[in-house]
């Protein structure tokens, strides 16, 4: 059962994840806040999510980048 848990939140790009070890708070709470604040504030929460999981996915492609062995 963990792994389906693991694989829906990396397929939802881990920004709850992230933020949740980064402030050591448990992923579930924050997705709850993040879906509580979407339906108070219309939604506009969603633009900080694309932001987040955008620049999560930036930094992941430089920390590869650094560390493949194959660097030109």
């Amino acid at each position: 059962m963990s792994w389906i848990k693991y694989g829906i939140e990396k397929s939802a790009f881990g920004v709850c994840s992230y933020l949740g070890e980064k402030m050591g708070i448990s992923t579930g709470r924050i997705r709850m806040y993040f879906i509580y604040t979407s339906c108070l504030t219309l939604g506009s929460p969603v633009l900080f999510y694309l932001i987040a999981a955008f620049w999560l996915n930036v930094k992941r492609y430089m920390v590869e980048k650094k560390t493949s062995v194959w660097y030109l």
